[in-house]
């Protein structure tokens, strides 16, 4: 069923198949759906043109919580803008990440949720679009700005082990299929197209993420991204690749980099991906473990105080922030 943004008209919808040349094939399956009642459309506007000057100079860090709470605690701490993590998610929900084993509509709700835990423009991981083909990417990526996200990224892994990573000219036809849908929404949300070949395991990861980096920019991406990229010259090469398009950087680990020695070779975007759910996970796993075989509570040392975190969600609760 094609989704349709409750701004968007039927008409509207029809001319995002019928007039490119990638989705002309598609017939008869538009149908308009409520919108999720999020903040009003001003609000949405305001968030996507914070989020998209975020982008024009400097560096900033996007954490990424994986609950209403952390989204919250971010907030606090200062940053200026969060993103969605499908791994910490998943595994809040006892899943795996990827393979879609966190469904389109729960990660739908997810977004959302995300979206309105705070104030600050959200960017959506939203993995490979949750479909193979341009069309069906096209129709999600519409439900996806429809819940109010300031920006989604696309990523080009299958998930299957015989062919990690789609064929360049079908992932190129899906970035173009996502830059036409959120073009034909009217609503500014910013694009990230991610070329998977680290994380894949691909024999050449660097110039195989330039070949693919270069082709999504050139299909509409507004920002590039090539996560597990951490060695600088790769980094640099990357970024003067597709310049003046804004770079995402992941750092998932303690790598040695520091933001500021990103920010020098002209990153413009750090993200954690799921890191700081992993920092959670691990605290949880050694303090469980250490009662589960010594019987002891040494894991409860640097446990956050019950009155501190009790204090700041009330205070989260009564202001809304």
């Amino acid at each position: 069923m094609w989704v349709c943004l409750a701004w968007t008209t039927k008409k509207a919808c029809r001319e995002l198949y019928y007039t490119t040349g990638l989705l002309k094939e598609a017939r008869g399956f538009i149908a308009s759906v409520a919108p999720v009642r999020l903040r009003g459309m001003a609000n949405f506007s305001a968030s996507r043109a914070a989020f998209r000057a975020l982008h024009s100079q400097g560096c900033f860090v996007i954490p990424n919580p994986w609950d209403r709470g952390t989204a919250q605690y971010l907030r606090h701490l200062g940053f200026q803008a969060l993103a969605t993590t499908s791994g910490g998610f998943a595994f809040s929900r006892g899943l795996p990440d990827g393979d879609w084993a966190v469904t389109r509509d729960d990660m739908l709700a997810h977004i959302a949720e995300m979206v309105r835990a705070t104030d600050l423009p959200v960017n959506a991981d939203f993995e490979s679009g949750y479909a193979d083909s341009p069309e069906q990417v096209a129709e999600n990526v519409l439900a996806c700005v429809n819940t109010g996200v300031a920006g989604l990224s696309i990523e080009d892994n299958t998930g299957k082990s015989s062919a990690p990573l789609y064929a360049l000219p079908l992932a190129v036809e899906r970035i173009q299929a996502a830059r036409a849908a959120i073009d034909i929404s009217d609503s500014g949300v910013l694009l990230t197209a991610r070329a998977e070949c680290y994380l894949v395991g691909h024999p050449d990861p660097f110039r195989e993420s330039l070949r693919r980096l270069e082709a999504y920019a050139a299909a509409g991406a507004d920002v590039l991204y090539a996560p597990g990229v951490s060695n600088r010259d790769e980094i640099q090469a990357i970024v003067s690749a597709v310049a003046p398009k804004p770079v995402n950087i992941l750092v998932s680990g303690n790598t040695g980099l520091r933001v500021s020695d990103l920010a020098a070779m002209g990153v413009r975007r750090v993200s954690v991906g799921s890191a700081l759910a992993r920092a959670a996970w691990g605290a949880f796993i050694a303090a469980a473990t250490e009662i589960a075989e010594h019987g002891t509570f040494g894991g409860f040392d640097r446990t956050a105080p019950f009155a501190e975190l009790n204090a700041f969600f009330k205070r989260a609760a009564a202001t809304g922030k």
